[in-house]
């Protein structure tokens, strides 16, 4: 039957996810190029990194080829293979060759019976319940309903087939909450509106980086002696949840299932594009799956930090804070790992002369809609742990001793320009002359430079000592500049000179000194 159904659309355009270029790379000779996802892994050690639009997409396609190297076999099976593997380089053209070997239509992102990644369910509601392509893609689908980023939901404007490969991964793996525009009562259920957040939305993803996308692929590449588990090709390869009401999650059996999950019940319709080329016209979105509390061996990544309200959680995205303000968790996971149980213990075992960067990627959302991606980088030396991790913590706390010693010289100098302040005006009177602000985009870079010389060897305590005149000259800098507003009179050069003389006095107090440099783990 399912053969016949097939023959029935055979007009029906195909696009293999195995061999259509769909993912762009960087090559070490500094080159882009476009290429299928077996041919990337055949030449992971020829490629710098992933080059996709957008963090997340990049993410998504890590976490694609990495449950293509699991379910292959192309993995290492315990602690010691798995450094093995990453010292000696290990070749993953295994895995394409495995890729290459399947059957063509499990892989067809269109085919009309199991299309990859999607849930043919939908089908006979497409035309009815669909939409424009963009809300398939997170930085232009608002919260699923409304006009969002300029693209309007209906806009019937296609996406390229590979745009749409990379933005249906992105989906699974960051999708935010919120309401499906699919109706329950008309189509599998009242729960398929109830979009829940995806694996990756509420959290930070730490991606270990080496030199090639080979070795970054081996260095994620944990060891899972129980085996690679389900491969999520598409949603009927097995009995999955049902939409008549809110199921209990799943656990997941593997790393290719936990990298595969079907985070959305996703359904889009191909169509040829004036220039020859597959693109998508219509798509239908609906509730994935849910899964149950991750167990510690797939959450190897994770960083806890605690919430205002004293809770240990994942650490979280914030729009309001950088990610380099967190270092110090990311840090305190490394020193504080337990040997070779997890991605931060297997890395600090490496041997000497490696080095390692660790990119965090997170998507910020407000409520039901998506924001901005957050991302940063940092580096990691084994045998360096201790010293990045003091340099880290005591770098935060200089970077927030400044902040706090800018925002008691804005006080001052308001409480002198404005003698006479009414109470709703106070807020605003004082951000006039607050720096903190310009303070913490100006903190990053020399952050950044301090964790490069506490990797590289150099005294952690010297660094600190640069780095603190460096945050302190800036602080000087910025209120002046903020205080140039005042009027050229008595009380404005008052104002002037009390908030200046208040901001040398504030830096000297309590001044996270640098502690004496820590011993290497």
């Amino acid at each position: 039957m399912l053969t016949t159904e097939r023959r029935a659309n055979a007009a029906r355009p195909r696009w293999d996810v195995r061999t259509e270029a769909c993912t762009a790379a960087l090559t070490t000779a500094g080159r882009t190029v476009t290429a299928g996802t077996a041919e990337i892994l055949e030449t992971a050690d020829e490629l710098c990194c992933i080059a996709a639009p957008t963090p997340g997409e990049t993410v998504a396609l890590i976490e694609f080829l990495l449950a293509v190297c699991y379910a292959s076999g192309c993995c290492p099976e315990t602690e010691d293979e798995w450094e093995d593997w990453v010292i000696d380089r290990q070749p993953l053209a295994s895995a394409a060759e495995w890729l290459r070997a399947q059957p063509t239509h499990e892989w067809d992102l269109f085919d009309p019976v199991a299309p990859f990644g999607q849930n043919a369910l939908l089908a006979p509601f497409l035309e009815e319940h669909g939409a424009g392509p963009a809300q398939l893609v997170i930085e232009h689908v608002g919260d699923y309903n409304q006009f969002f980023d300029h693209h309007h939901l209906e806009h019937p404007t296609p996406l390229s087939a590979a745009a749409a490969f990379r933005a249906l991964l992105a989906q699974h793996a960051y999708g935010p909450s919120g309401r499906a525009r699919i109706s329950g009562k008309e189509t599998l259920g009242p729960a398929i509106t109830n979009l829940a957040v995806t694996r990756l939305g509420s959290r930070i993803r730490v991606i270990a980086q080496g030199d090639t996308l080979g070795d970054t692929l081996r260095l994620n590449l944990a060891p899972y002696p129980q085996g690679a588990g389900t491969f999520n090709r598409t949603w009927t390869q097995k009995e999955r949840r049902g939409f008549r009401s809110k199921p209990t999650g799943r656990p997941v059996d593997g790393p290719a299932d936990l990298h595969t999950v079907l985070g959305r019940s996703v359904l889009m319709r191909p169509a040829i594009g004036p220039d020859g080329g597959v693109t998508v016209d219509r798509v239908l979105i609906g509730a994935g799956e849910l899964l149950v509390p991750l167990a510690a061996p797939y959450m190897q990544d994770a960083i806890y930090a605690t919430t205002t309200a004293g809770a240990t959680k994942p650490l979280w995205p914030s729009a309001s804070r950088a990610l380099w303000r967190e270092a110090h968790a990311l840090y305190a996971a490394v020193a504080d790992r337990s040997k070779g149980t997890d991605l931060y213990g297997r890395i600090a075992a490496l041997p000497s002369g490696w080095s390692v960067t660790l990119w965090a990627v997170g998507l910020v959302a407000k409520q039901t809609t998506a924001i901005a991606w957050v991302s940063d980088v940092f580096p990691f030396v084994p045998g360096r742990e201790a010293a990045l991790r003091q340099a880290a913590e005591t770098g935060s706390r200089i970077a927030e001793h400044v902040a706090t010693c800018l925002n008691k010289a804005a006080y001052t100098a308001w409480s002198v320009a404005y003698p006479n302040p009414k109470p709703a005006d106070k807020k605003a009177q004082i951000a006039r002359f607050d720096a903190r602000g310009e303070h913490w985009a100006a903190t990053a870079q020399p952050f950044h430079v301090l964790l490069e010389e506490a990797a590289g060897g150099s005294p952690v305590t010297d660094a600190l000592r640069t780095y603190a005149a460096t945050l302190h000259a800036t602080a000087r800098r910025l209120l002046e500049h903020r205080l140039a507003s005042l009027p050229p009179n008595s009380r404005g050069f008052r104002a002037r000179a009390e908030a200046t003389e208040r901001l040398s006095i504030e830096l000297g107090k309590n001044n996270p000194a640098p502690a004496k440099e820590a011993t290497p783990a």
